[in-house]
């Protein structure tokens, strides 16, 4: 592809992919950002891409590059989405052994078995997939539940202290 291509595909379709990433988005300042975007990426590969094919080239480097941004949109929280006090306890405990300790009896048994196995014992996942007569993919799952549930339990430290 040509500059002159280049340029060609810029007036042709620039005006598609940003209603296309508006329509996504909702966000008239993200849609832009993300077009200017994958045109940018466009330009890095220009001289390998064939003008007859700009336009599906275009589209999927934007598609692709919306669905990236929204995955770490998601990542990201917002302060104000969450209050405080709903990550805190309504009692304060000075004794952070047995606030844990209460927040794993919450657990169910699968769940406490192989976090207790992991992060207290130091068994590696294959070695607690032997011991509970699990794959190791179930083991990891089991672990990343009961840590997303304990989290959930106890909160942010500043709250619990």
């Amino acid at each position: 592809m040509t500059v002159d291509d280049y340029n060609n595909c810029v007036d042709a379709h620039a005006d598609g992919l940003y209603r296309f990433m508006l329509k996504h988005v909702r966000d008239v300042e993200q849609a832009r950002d993300l077009v200017q975007e994958a045109f940018a990426k466009m330009w890095l590969k220009v001289e390998d891409i064939n003008a007859s094919k700009a336009k599906s080239y275009l589209f999927s480097t934007g598609y692709h590059t919306m669905i990236d941004q929204i995955r770490r949109d998601k990542k990201k929280g917002n302060y104000n989405e969450v209050e405080a006090q709903k990550l805190s306890h309504a009692q304060q405990y000075s004794d952070l052994n047995e606030i844990l300790h209460e927040a794993l009896e919450t657990l169910p048994e699968k769940q406490k078995s192989v976090v207790l196995l992991r992060d207290y014992e130091g068994y590696s996942y294959q070695e607690i997939g032997e011991i509970t007569s699990m794959s190791e993919s179930q083991v990891k799952v089991y672990i990343f539940r009961a840590r997303k549930a304990l989290k959930q339990y106890i909160g942010s430290i500043e709250a619990v202290i």
